[in-house]
Order: structure tokens, then C-alpha cells, then sequence
């Protein structure tokens, strides 16, 4: 069983990625989205971004100006603004 979990994991991680490269704007995009359907997707797509970015300067034990500068940069790379 363990085995499987495994297989399946590693199976669903390229996908994971790819999904993750790609930005906010280039999903909304992808998905054709336009006026009040957009700005909400946007707006969640990158308050996601900002989470996970704060997650990231947590775990690399950054602090003060580093970790403004390493968030900052991280969010615009994720919404593609």
C-alpha cells in the first residue's frame, strides 16, 4: 500500500509543479475569464501567493528587510504583475 501512495505522489508532482510555475494572470488567462470573475480569481490567486510566500520566508528564517524584499518579489513573480 505504501508503495502505491508513493507511485501516486511521485506521479502527481510534475503536475504540481507545472501548476505552481504558472502565474495568476496566465491562469485567468487560460481560462478565459473576464470583469467580476476575473478580479475575484486574481484577488484569492494572489492572497494564496502572498500565504504561501510568507510560508517560504518563515521556513528560510528571513527577517526584516530580507524577508520584505524576498515576499515582495516572490508575489509578483506568482501573480505575473
Amino acid at each position: 500500500m505504501r508503495v502505491l501512495m508513493t507511485l501516486v505522489a511521485s506521479l502527481l508532482m510534475p503536475s504540481v509543479a507545472m501548476a505552481a510555475d504558472a502565474t495568476c494572470n496566465a491562469i485567468a488567462k487560460e481560462k478565459n475569464l473576464h470583469g467580476a470573475a476575473l478580479n475575484s480569481f486574481v484577488t484569492k490567486c494572489e492572497k494564496d501567493a502572498k500565504a504561501k510566500c510568507d510560508a517560504d520566508a518563515k521556513a528560510k528564517n528571513l527577517h526584516g528587510a530580507a524577508e520584505k524584499s524576498f515576499t515582495t518579489k516572490c508575489v509578483k513573480d506568482a501573480s505575473g504583475t
